[in-house]
């Protein structure tokens, strides 16, 4: 679909991922006019590498729509496809064609153009759409993928792109086939792709600082115990009270201190990978542990790493590639689509969004959810699991600030037309 033309409309949500989706297939549902932008699924069709699972339990995978029929289970149940709620992981191939499936039922008005430009004008936003249209927006939803936050290592910037990639941009790994590839990091970026890498035949040698490479438990079957249910609830995130936290009071966590929250999201859920992959990945890559990239440099067409080690001992790695799964930070300056002018004037912490109890921007109209909102509301919104309550309370509220707003404009026009 392409954009033609201005137009003024309500609200426009920019991107269509599992945030997007969900939000647009919420607010859709009113009276209101919506358009969405962005290409569906995006950041799972093309930064993911191909024959991955899930980390979420199926139970958690779920999108957000105010109908029946919308979630997981349901789709894989109309297919035949296998399905259970903890014990069998999704498939990135089922993920995406849930998702697919839900874009074309609930949000099929979808534009798969991009936003090149967000301003303010008056009272709303001005927005540059495809090849230069524009359209008026009383409200913005930022629901952007979190390939816009990935973070690169400051030893690798500056190094050539045909070197040095990010996680990002290693969805298809076919181009590494019988080469030799170092991975930075220990989380399950690293090691979804250490397994992708194994399975093409590349030399694979993960790089990481931390003291082991840590995978979950394997699923055991059964229903958890009463004790268990108390000393390790299960919820969306993995069992534990933090993650019980997380996920069931995202308003309480927004009242933390900025520092603390900050803290809490960098940690909380910190590196670990699906059991699944332990052995592949033991026995199939070469590992590095506690080991500290001090520089990195050329060495003819391969790269060159010092690493450091906690005794203080330097070694050298060469490699033909480095894949830095590095992660990803949401930090607003990233959103090089909207105005300078406009980001400057969003309130941060440490560079990261403070929103409101309804996910809004200190700039009026503007919000934010999915990775952006993470700052705010805690590891919930990084996940899928957080888009039902983030499409949820923000639907309902625009809903309800248009009511208002409807009942201030007619309120005003009351006594005008007594004078009259």
């Amino acid at each position: 679909m392409t954009v033609v033309g201005q137009s003024s409309i309500d609200v426009a949500v920019i991107g269509a991922g599992p945030y997007g989706l969900s939000v647009a297939a919420n607010i859709g549902a009113s009276d209101r006019s919506i358009r969405i932008f962005g290409r569906p699924l995006q950041t799972w069709t093309d930064a993911m590498p191909a024959g991955m699972k899930l980390k979420s339990d199926g139970f958690a995978s779920n999108l957000s729509a105010p109908a029946p029929g919308a979630s997981l289970a349901e789709f894989c149940r109309d297919r035949g496809i296998p399905y259970h709620d903890t014990e069998r992981p999704v498939s990135l191939e089922t993920f995406v064609a849930y998702g697919l499936e839900f874009q074309r039922r609930f949000v099929p008005y979808l534009e798969t153009a991009d936003v090149q430009h967000v301003e303010r004008s008056g009272d709303g936003f001005r927005l540059t759409v495809g090849e230069g249209q524009t359209l008026l927006a009383r409200c913005v939803v930022l629901a952007v993928g979190v390939t816009h936050f990935r973070v690169m290592p400051k030893q690798l910037m500056g190094l050539p792109a045909s070197l040095v990639s990010h996680s990002a941009d290693c969805g298809r790994v076919d181009r590494f086939a019988g080469r030799n590839v170092a991975i930075l990091g220990a989380g399950a970026s690293a090691i979804d792709l250490a397994a992708a890498l194994i399975d093409v035949g590349a030399t694979t040698t993960i790089v990481a600082r931390a003291g082991s490479i840590r995978f979950n438990s394997e699923p055991t079957g059964g229903r958890p115990t009463l004790l268990s249910r108390f000393t390790n609830p299960g919820t969306p995130l993995g069992p534990g009270w933090r993650s019980h936290f997380a996920c069931n009071m995202p308003q309480m966590y927004r009242q933390l201190p900025d520092r603390l929250r900050l803290a809490i999201l960098r940690r909380h859920l910190g590196p670990r990978s699906a059991w699944y992959l332990r052995d592949k990945v033991l026995s199939g890559a070469n590992v590095l542990v506690a080991q500290h990239l001090e520089e990195a440099g050329l060495a003819g067409d391969h790269i060159c790493l010092k690493l450091r080690d906690e005794s203080g001992s330097l070694k050298s790695l060469e490699v033909e590639h480095v894949i830095a799964a590095t992660g990803y930070w949401p930090q607003i300056e990233r959103l090089h689509f909207l105005d300078r002018r406009l980001r400057q004037a969003i309130r941060h912490s440490a560079g990261v969004p403070i929103l409101s109890q309804y996910f809004e921007t200190s700039v009026a109209g503007l919000y934010a959810t999915g990775l952006t909102a993470a700052g705010s509301f805690g590891p919930l919104m990084r996940f899928v699991a957080g888009a039902d309550y983030a499409a949820r309370r923000l639907s309902r509220h625009l809903e309800k600030a248009r009511g208002s707003r409807h009942a201030l404009v007619a309120g005003a026009r009351v006594p005008q037309a007594i004078r009259s």
